[in-house]
Parts: structure tokens; C-alpha cells; sequence
């Protein structure tokens, strides 16, 4: 069975309602920056990571099924791509992200076809997955 992008994946290690916001964002390669805002919503869960100067101060929205895993005792989440995979991902759009499913489409689209390696693929399976 395919996962949505937009919800952790049950071996995350998230929980429902943690407020995750001030965490350190580690890619595969390294730190990436912090959590900014998040989301818990089904079918929409996401964090929005500062990256602050590491790519002059960008704001990139994650889809949940990009974390690894989340370690509340080190305020730490580990997502399956790569710096340059994030650095280049559309910047977050807050006008864009209120009820764009076209918005969402794009930034899953993105995380979906740019993987690291050896994390497998999702391929298509409907609207709002990847």
C-alpha cells in the first residue's frame, strides 16, 4: 500500500498534538534548520522549516511522509532528503498554502519524485498522493 505524503509515517515516532515547532530539522547530509510551523491535521500534516542563513533565510514547506523520525528528548527530526533536495524545493507560500490544493500538489510532487537514496518511491495513486 502506498503512504500519503501528508501524514507521518507510523514508524516516525510522532505524536498526535506534540507541538514541534523549535525543533532541529537534520536532512541525510546534515542540519537544515528548525521547525518553524506544523501541522497535524489528517491528510495535511507538514512542518515548515527556517532554514535561516543556510539558504538566506527560506522558508520550505515538508510534507510529514519526508520525516524519519521524530526525538522529542533532543527536540531533533530527521527528514529522507537531502539539503539540496529541500534548497530547491518551491519556497513556502503562505498566501499559496491556505486551501491550494494545486500548492499542495507541487510541493508533493517535488518531495516525491526527488527521493534520496535508497528510500524507495510511492509512486501515483489519486489526488493529494504521490
Amino acid at each position: 500500500m502506498t503512504e500519503n505524503i501528508w501524514n507521518y509515517p507510523t514508524t516516525a515516532g510522532h505524536t498526535v498534538d506534540a507541538d514541534v515547532t523549535g525543533y532541529k530539522v537534520e536532512a541525510t547530509d546534515g542540519h537544515i534548520g528548525k521547525v518553524d510551523k506544523h501541522s497535524d491535521d489528517v491528510d495535511s500534516q507538514y512542518i515548515v522549516v527556517d532554514t535561516g542563513v543556510w539558504i538566506f533565510g527560506k522558508e520550505v514547506l515538508l510534507p510529514a511522509g519526508t520525516i524519519t523520525s521524530v526525538d522529542a528528548e533532543a527536540r531533533t527530526i530527521h527528514v529522507s532528503r537531502t539539503k539540496d533536495e529541500i534548497k530547491s524545493a518551491p519556497e513556502f507560500d503562505k498566501e499559496k498554502h491556505l486551501g491550494n490544493a494545486e500548492y499542495h500538489q507541487e510541493i508533493g510532487t517535488h518531495y516525491g519524485s526527488h527521493r534520496a537514496p535508497g528510500t524507495g518511491s510511492t509512486g501515483p495513486t489519486g489526488p493529494g498522493r504521490i
